[in-house]
């Protein structure tokens, strides 16, 4: 991987979905909903209520991460939607985590899934533009025997001119008043090949580079490509031997207007990333 074919292209926005919004009932210009409700009646606020404690139990329940696989959906049952590629399969995801770099992961074809996802957003990340955190990176994720060889050939790649020409200084340092963005957003995994001992992983993603803040001749943009990730099981878990990137499939962009340079910075220091699970 060289980081013009990892980081060029990263970038990109979300979907297009709709949300529907209730308005207040009432007149038209009554604020607070025009006439007043008629008061429930016990049996119906005991039924609320009950509904509500019983989401609250199921939702605590779910976030302990101890249900029993056997209560998730079953993706052979003929119940609808069992062919839905994102949908949830209820298996914790990974045990535990290297640094900041997701661990553990199943040894099967989710646990690829999972691997490869996690992986890509590592790889995607700013800590891969300084040669400290490129190492560590690329060690927690790498097969063991190729991790020496890939460290020599990205030391080579992220040369100080490449550096330069991304705004950055030659330790991959953003100017002082600027936020250097660069992250990888996977929307979706697939699995091409499977044995015991290696996979193949398709992840589609978005993601985003450029410096944010006022004054940036580098603005962030987006981009949508496609990470083929060669998995090895070593370790106790997958680690990638090889990958490639390709354009797309990229969506029509959408009406969203572009927002300013330093509301870009705040957003990305502001939220978080994911651990993604298949």
């Amino acid at each position: 991987m060289s980081p013009g074919d990892e980081h060029d292209s990263f970038g990109g926005v979300g979907g297009s979905g709709q949300t529907r919004t209730r308005l207040p009932e009432g007149n038209s210009g009554d604020v607070y909903g025009g006439a007043r409700r008629p008061v429930r009646s016990p049996r119906s606020l005991i039924t609320v209520v009950g509904v509500v404690v019983l989401l609250i139990a199921a939702i605590a329940f779910a976030n302990r991460g101890g249900a029993d696989p056997a209560d998730a959906a079953d993706p052979t049952s003929d119940t609808p939607g069992k062919t839905a590629p994102t949908a949830a399969t209820g298996v914790r995801p990974v045990t535990g985590k290297n640094g900041a770099i997701p661990t553990g992961h199943a040894h099967d074809e989710q646990g690829a899934q999972s691997a490869a996802t996690n992986y890509a957003v590592a790889l995607g990340s700013t800590g891969m533009f300084q040669d400290g955190p490129r190492e560590d990176i690329v060690r927690s994720t790498h097969d063991p025997a190729v991790a020496d060889d890939l460290l020599k050939r990205l030391d080579t790649s992220y040369s100080a001119g490449f550096l330069t020409s991304l705004g950055l200084d030659t330790n991959g340092a953003a100017p002082t008043g600027l936020t250097f963005v660069s992250r990888t957003i996977p929307v979706g995994a697939k699995v091409v090949e499977y044995t015991e001992s290696s996979a193949t992983v398709e992840v589609w993603c978005t993601g985003l580079l450029g410096l944010a803040g006022a004054g940036s001749t580098k603005p962030v943009t987006s981009a949508w490509f496609t990470l083929t990730e060669k998995l090895t099981w070593v370790g106790d878990d997958w680690r990638v031997t090889s990958s490639t990137q390709t354009e797309g499939p990229t969506p029509v962009n959408g009406d969203n207007r572009a927002s300013m340079a330093d509301e870009i910075a705040a957003a990305v220091e502001g939220y978080g990333g994911f651990t993604y699970a298949r």
